[in-house]
């Protein structure tokens, strides 16, 4: 009889888009979705997996968008770094409902509602078992939660990063928009920043290209693909050096 597989990663972050958050709305917080998210991280902490979490504020307030019409740029990042406080928070209700332990932390400090980001602290929390949501972007401007997450992934000594989407990897094109999009299984670092492929940013792809430090680029809304990926089975995209 086959013993059962034991999960191929033991640390790793997930980073969630405000877009994924809001599920079929356009704007705010499915809770829906947050329950169902929580659900899907659940399962990995049930395999004792150390789970940290980067969540995005575009489902809230997207700072890049408002300074195109004429919102000061610094001051737009800032309200959309407010705004993943927001979703962190939401998330770490869902968990704790459930009964998995989190803690948020945050680059913009604010002391009464969660932790400031600390990084010793941080991976301290991760070998106590405890899920750390991170907020508030890098805490600058002009750096988007994509770059966020690789820099805290790097920080933390992550193995990995999943990218979560609505779509089942990368795409040579969008597949809403275009019939005949190839999905790629693998790509380089270099494939990803030369064909523009929106995948996360450049600054955020260069910092994981320096590091050779992997993405997985998946849809979290197919249930179990998460616990899936955990536990090595090809899911969506790689992105990693080549």
């Amino acid at each position: 009889m086959d013993q059962p597989k034991g999960p191929r990663y033991h640390r790793i972050l997930l980073k969630l888009s405000g877009e994924v958050l809001a599920g079929n709305r356009q704007f705010g917080i499915s809770q829906e979705v947050v329950d169902y998210i929580a659900q899907e991280i659940h399962e990995i902490y049930d395999l004792k997996v150390q789970v940290a979490v980067v969540a995005g504020g575009g489902n809230i307030f997207r700072g890049l968008e408002a300074s195109s019409k004429g919102m000061d740029r610094a001051s737009a990042d800032y309200m959309g770094m407010l705004a993943t406080v927001i979703n962190g928070l939401a998330l770490q209700n869902a968990l704790e409902k459930g009964g998995v332990i989190t803690r948020v932390q945050t680059a913009i400090e604010m002391q009464e509602v969660a932790e400031p980001f600390i990084r010793r602290r941080a991976i301290r929390h991760l070998e106590k078992g405890r899920v750390v949501i991170f907020v508030g972007g890098t805490g600058n401007p002009y750096f988007t939660t994509d770059t966020a997450a690789a820099l805290r992934a790097i920080e933390i000594g992550a193995e990995v990063i999943f990218k979560a989407t609505k779509v089942d990897g990368i795409y040579s094109d969008d597949p809403a928009k275009v019939p005949g999009a190839v999905k790629f299984e693998e790509l380089s670092y270099i494939e990803v920043l030369n064909r523009k492929l929106k995948v996360m940013d450049s600054t955020a792809i260069s910092l994981c290209m320096d590091n050779s430090f992997p993405i997985v680029v998946f849809n979290l809304i197919e249930k179990g693909n998460l616990k899936r990926l955990v536990l090595g089975e090809k899911v969506g995209t790689l992105v990693r050096g080549g």
